[in-house]
């Protein structure tokens, strides 16, 4: 090989190795670029592999918008940039918020993959749930995600902070999806641990009105809610839970039962009160002569209203001195009637009452 062949065969080496440190850009890389010169409009930088040097505005250099490119970078800083796009007049365009934005990103994953919680902070409400703010990214909150049950107006959340844990991240197409939810049930797993080794039956103990539904009341109790169904709210009768009760109403509850396999717990309000049926029947004697009206007629006699929501039984045998087959042959509903109080059964609250023996 003559000496000239051996030149030309290091030269292409040369070439050839040059070519190969040079990196290849592509459109959406994050790369490193070197500024060359700076105006109060644009900073220019050099990339490696693009041949042009290219400018970026202010505008793309930081956010807020600086007053001045040198607000943010000098000449000889080397900045990450993302490559927005490649080709026309100067070969490419980059940003370097983009970048940044791409770098918070990338640790927003990593941070997700960790199992870490994030801080939100919830900006405004869109269509099926809430946009929020974490590290200045745009983060999502299903509707369903939100809260423990569902919120029929999200904007009470709007300016709010609370953690969230990431069940989406994608930093390329820039999805970020939380749930308040999951960190909400993994508080209220605990707080019931703790409170289900502490709960007896029996036990009266303050609670919040979280819920009302037409079987009856959720109240949470610290940590936990348990169920009054609409037959323990009062001793009087409950046409719908919202006539006696209203959310956020604290009350006091006692403990009727605890199903610690279920997870449920079964609360009454009215058995933290006196029986008014007991101290309206502790007025009356047996052997006392009564007057007051029927209100209803069954197959087995009648029933009359001694005071309001409070009545006696008459049975069949006890409306008159005769055989009769039916109660309407003695009585009629809305009669008023004297009486004889046979017997008052505090236990099962029941009193009975006769027409013919009170004459």
């Amino acid at each position: 090989m003559s000496e000239q062949e051996m030149k030309d065969n290091e030269f292409a080496e040369l070439l050839r190795a040059q070519e190969e440190e040079v990196p290849e850009v592509k459109q959406g890389d994050v790369v490193k670029a070197e500024v060359v010169a700076v105006t109060d409009k644009d900073a220019l930088v050099s990339i490696k592999g693009l041949k042009s040097d290219i400018p970026i505005v202010k505008r793309e250099l930081a956010q807020p918008e600086p007053d001045k490119a040198s607000d943010v970078v000098k000449v000889g800083d080397v900045i990450d940039v993302y490559v927005t796009n490649l080709g026309g007049e100067n070969g490419a365009m980059v940003s370097k918020v983009k970048a940044d934005r791409m770098v918070i990103w990338k640790e927003i994953e990593k941070r997700a993959d960790e199992g870490e919680k994030l801080e939100a902070k919830v900006t405004r409400v869109v269509k099926g749930g809430l946009v929020a703010s974490v590290e200045g990214l745009r983060g999502f909150i299903p509707a369903s995600q939100v809260d423990l049950h569902f919120v029929k107006d999200l904007s009470v959340y709007v300016g709010q902070t609370f953690l969230t844990e990431p069940i989406e991240v994608d930093a390329s197409k820039l999805r970020l999806v939380l749930s308040r939810r999951k960190i909400l049930e993994e508080e209220r797993a605990e707080k019931q641990d703790e409170l289900f080794n502490t709960l007896e039956k029996g036990q009266v103990i303050k609670g919040v009105v979280k819920r009302l539904v037409e079987y009856g009341a959720f109240v949470d109790i610290g940590g936990a809610d348990g169920l009054v169904h609409i037959s323990d709210i009062s001793w009087d009768r409950v046409k719908q839970p919202s006539d006696v009760l209203q959310v956020g109403q604290e009350i006091d509850v006692m403990v009727k039962d605890i199903d610690l396999e279920r997870r449920r717990i079964s609360l009454s309000i009215k058995d933290t009160m006196p029986d008014p049926w007991l101290d309206k029947a502790a007025k009356y004697q047996e052997g006392s002569i009564i007057e007051g009206k029927i209100i209803k007629l069954t197959d087995f006699g009648a029933f009359m209203e001694i005071e309001p929501h409070f009545d006696g039984l008459i049975p069949m045998g006890e409306l008159t001195d005769h055989r009769i087959e039916r109660a309407d042959e003695a009585v009629s509903v809305g009669d008023v009637v004297k009486v004889k109080i046979l017997h008052i059964d505090m236990r099962r609250k029941r009193i009975s009452l006769s027409i013919n023996r009170a004459n």
